[in-house]
């Protein structure tokens, strides 16, 4: 009887303990093990050696399409900066076709001088010939020889004039281009090829002008022009020995310009860092160059002096480093953007902006 009895009790006991373990998990959690902690977040903006260098990885790189070129080496000559002026050609064309006119004038004149001198020496044959002619028309193939001769040294004044005044405002060599109809200088400026340029230099008058100088355009290019000779009017408003420089492009009339002017001392050696390199941060001049794989590291453009292809240095920078041509305001970007800020919003209520 008692046995039967205890079997029941211990069910019973074994029952109410699982139902008491139940009960208190539900209530009393056991907490689960921590997870292992989330690695810390690569720093991608870091100073080494008072220097900021931009972590970048590979895919980012090109994603982002970063391009690196090496720095070459650049000789830099001294130059100094004059004054420029384009002239406006209209008057030099007026006065070349006036000229033109004169010189057919002249070449008809001539034409007319020679027969009427023919004429007269016949005449004069003539009546020296037992008076074959009359005296009165000896006279009257006189009279017109020497009109024609008069008409002849007239015209040959006035293109000898003309061409005076050519001189006189545009200098010996575009002068002669002027009257030249196979010049292929003066070809060019009619067809608006070519333009011309008076230079005003602060040279010695002894020291001759440069045969070569650039000049800057308006939309920041430079124009490479060749001197033809010595200005013989100067511009009233500047000090200096004006020369007259023909350009192989074309710029509104009455445009000014600074033209650069190379001097005969030796150039010195630089760098180039290229324009689309150069990042303008805090008003100075920087340039980024990849110092590894995926790093970048800005530095400062040390007192630029630009040049058409871009800004060459002598310091801060070596032959062959690695700068960024395409992708340099990004990596500017990335290092300004603020660092260690959440980009995703855990409480999605307040980020309802």
């Amino acid at each position: 009887m008692k046995r039967r009895l205890i079997a029941p009790l211990i069910v019973t006991a074994l029952l109410v303990a699982a139902a008491g373990w139940i009960t208190y998990r539900t209530i009393f959690a056991i907490p689960a093990e921590p997870a292992a902690p989330a690695p810390a977040t690569q720093q991608v903006i870091q100073t080494v050696n008072g220097e900021t260098v931009v972590q970048v990885a590979a895919d980012a790189q090109r994603a982002s399409h970063i391009e690196t070129q090496p720095i070459a080496a650049k000789v830099i000559r001294p130059e100094q900066t004059a004054y420029a002026a384009v002239l406006d050609l209209q008057p030099l064309f007026d006065q070349h076709y006036r000229l033109a006119t004169a010189r057919a004038d002249r070449d008809s004149l001539r034409a007319q001088a020679a027969a009427s001198r023919a004429q007269y020496e016949r005449s004069r044959v003539l009546f020296d010939d037992n008076h074959n002619i009359s005296q009165r028309a000896l006279q009257d193939a006189q009279a017109a020889a020497r009109t024609d001769q008069a008409k002849l040294q007239a015209a040959e004044a006035a293109q000898r004039g003309l061409a005076a005044m050519l001189r006189q405002q545009y200098g010996d060599v575009l002068a002669a281009a002027a009257t030249d109809t196979a010049s292929p200088l003066f070809g060019r400026l009619l067809a608006g090829r070519s333009m011309i340029v008076r230079v005003v230099l602060s040279i010695d008058p002894a020291t001759s002008a440069p045969d070569d100088i650039m000049i800057d355009s308006p939309d920041a290019k430079s124009i490479p022009a060749k001197r033809l000779s010595a200005s013989p009017q100067s511009d009233p408003a500047i000090q200096g020995i004006s020369y007259m420089y023909a350009a192989d492009a074309r710029l509104p009339s009455g445009t000014n310009a600074i033209a650069h002017i190379p001097s005969g001392a030796a150039g010195n050696a630089g760098l180039l860092i290229p324009e689309s390199a150069v990042v303008w941060y805090g008003g100075e001049a920087w340039a980024y160059v990849r110092t590894a794989a995926d790093r970048f590291t800005r530095r400062f453009v040390p007192s630029a002096a630009p040049i058409d292809q871009g800004f060459v240095v002598t310091s801060g920078f070596r032959a062959g480093d690695q700068v960024v041509i395409h992708g340099a305001q990004l990596l500017l970007s990335e290092e300004l953007r603020p660092q260690g800020i959440a980009t995703q919003c855990k409480d999605p209520p307040e980020c309802d902006d």
